[in-house]
């Protein structure tokens, strides 16, 4: 999967709307992560409305590059009804990389703007969005067409490396 190689943090993008079947594609990638107990806690609010990402923008000191974005996916989770509700979070992180994966194989740029655990930052964008209740929000990823180029970085170290044998 070059995806995992290829994936970078994209910030700024071309004034493009993404198609809404590449959106779908994207949330079909989140929905498709593995979960424990197999609770899959997410739901999904997609902001389009340049008004509401202008404010999502202004919600933490590092979101001011989805403004410009044509669409904010905010990955949420269900607060009841989970059987390890402590999972939650680390469920929505494995579901936020596979959208960022997915947003990256459709040719399309975006990034992970984290919000939870931060109560304070997560209820401003509860806000922003009227966002139901039962739910809390997790991050925003902003996603559209790149305006800007950008290669990864060689992570590996083999250093970090340990063997017990």
């Amino acid at each position: 999967m070059n995806e995992i190689f290829e994936r970078v943090s994209i910030r700024r993008y071309q004034e493009r709307a993404v198609e809404p079947e590449k959106i779908e594609q994207i949330l079909r990638a989140g929905m498709a992560a593995p979960s424990a107990g197999n609770q899959q806690p997410w739901e999904f609010y997609v902001v389009t409305d340049k008004e509401k990402i202008r404010a999502l923008a202004k919600s933490t000191p590092y979101s001011g590059c989805a403004a410009n974005a044509p669409a904010v996916i905010v990955p949420c989770y269900r607060k009841e009804g989970l059987w390890v509700p402590e999972y939650a979070q680390i469920d929505m992180s494995i579901c936020t990389e596979n959208i960022l994966l997915e947003i990256t194989s459709l040719g399309l740029g975006g990034v992970w703007l984290g919000i939870a655990p931060q109560t304070d930052r997560m209820r401003i964008v509860e806000e922003i969005i009227d966002m139901d209740p039962s739910l809390s929000a997790f991050a925003l990823v902003p996603v559209g067409y790149p305006a800007e180029e950008r290669k990864q970085q060689d992570r590996f170290d083999p250093e970090r490396i340990h063997y017990c044998r």
